[in-house]
């Protein structure tokens, strides 16, 4: 069980120091950003992250104000993207009350915030509804993070999914206030470093998603540190295309060819296995009932369009992440919400729940299709809930929500 002896608190200085949560109200900063349909929440998983440190909080008579985001408003109140059904789902999750404010900051806030009790939970509105969470002007965002700073005694910081951006909630307010990194975050970090120092080998990385500029850094900081690199996802057609393949309709990054060439060769030169598909799922047009064909990796038809990698393509791909001990996946190897273009994502989880050392999806799409496709969380070493974070963190870029909690 989660204790807050996990959580270790620094003061706004960041010298570590011992505090008793009890009777403190705790700003928390989760990532709740969960897909939505038709004001459904698809997949509750980011929700379920967050339940072991806000347990743990409430375990030991604290009160809670959470905030989250929701997609990307641009500071305007869109009703669309509203935290009301999320509060709704981590009321029953709990099975507990969670109040919801329907605002971020403002009197009838601050006054919903002073009046909670002991194992008390209070819901902001979407952080991001207040253009001064994203601003890049640093006193826009300080002034923001003083307003926050009022609803709560301390700081716990277990929103990894945001902690690669300078946000107010993020980066400013765990100034203002003790602080301390959530159990969740502390987890990813730890499973992060997993992959960066000294990792079991063979180490291998699979890559997909819809675009190499995407995933650029994270590949050229990895070439020199892994023995395997599977690239499929939209981002494979800019690789077949700059071996000279026809792609037909595929999607591809035309200025990023050169780069793309450049890579090809820093893999053989650094020894790397870059492995390929040999083999497409195409169809004529991006639709779930387009017919679909399977044709060689370097003979794609002019009218049709790439939207998997093809079964011995697939079958090639779990080979290789079989061999390895350590295995960081991010990215679906096709349109794996369209049946007929599921497969390729489908055979790489499966291999994925075979490593018999540890096997990380990192995140975004790829957590999303593992649920989507049947398979369970605990079928993996490890499902990270930031995609965009756990890649920076690859990238060996310095993320502002972890320095700001002094990890």
């Amino acid at each position: 069980m989660t204790t807050l002896a996990d959580l270790d608190f620094h003061d706004q200085m960041g010298n570590p120091i011992d505090l008793d949560v009890a009777g403190k109200r705790v700003f928390l900063r989760c990532d709740l950003n969960v897909p939505l349909k038709e004001g459904k929440i698809t997949d509750d998983g980011r929700i379920r992250a967050s339940l072991p440190t806000i347990n743990a909080l409430l375990t030991q008579g604290a009160s809670i104000v959470i905030a989250a985001h929701l997609g990307r408003p641009k500071g305007e109140a869109k009703p669309e993207l509203s935290l009301a059904p999320i509060a709704t789902r981590l009321s029953e999750l709990l099975g507990k009350p969670v109040k919801f404010a329907g605002a971020i900051t403002g009197s009838d806030v601050t006054a919903a915030a002073q009046s909670l009790a002991a194992g008390e939970i209070l819901l902001l509105e979407n952080i991001r509804f207040s253009a001064a969470e994203t601003s890049k002007d640093e006193s826009e965002r300080a002034t923001f993070a003083t307003e926050l700073a009022k609803l709560a005694d301390l700081y716990v910081g277990d929103g990894f999914g945001a902690v690669h951006r300078k946000h107010a909630s993020v980066f400013d307010l765990p100034k203002l206030l003790p602080h301390a990194a959530g159990t969740l975050v502390a987890a990813e970090v730890e499973v992060l470093k997993k992959l960066t120092t000294n990792p079991a080998r063979p180490y291998g990385v699979v890559l997909g998603g819809a675009k190499v500029s995407d995933k650029l850094g994270v590949i050229s900081n990895l070439l020199g540190k892994v023995d395997v690199m599977a690239i499929g996802g939209g981002m494979v057609f800019t690789f077949l295309a700059a071996q000279g393949h026809e792609i037909g309709k595929s999607l591809v990054e035309a200025e990023m060819l050169d780069t793309v060439r450049g890579l090809i060769k820093e893999a053989t030169d650094k020894n790397v296995r870059l492995v390929l598909p040999t083999d497409i799922v195409v169809a004529p047009a991006f639709a779930a009932d387009s017919p679909a064909t399977v044709v060689a990796a370097d003979a794609i038809p002019a009218d049709q369009m790439g939207l998997d990698i093809g079964p011995d393509s697939a079958a090639a791909f779990a080979a290789a992440i079989r061999e390895c001990k350590t295995v960081f996946w991010n990215g679906p190897m096709g349109v794996f919400e369209f049946a007929a273009f599921s497969n390729g994502t489908k055979v790489v989880a499966e291999a994925l729940t075979k490593v018999s050392g540890i096997s990380v999806v990192g995140g975004g799409d790829s957590a999303a299709a593992v649920r989507a496709l049947g398979f369970t969380d605990d079928q993996f070493g490890y499902i990270s809930t930031g995609g965009g974070a756990s890649l920076e963190y690859l990238e060996g870029k310095e993320l502002p929500g972890l320095t700001a909690l002094d990890l």
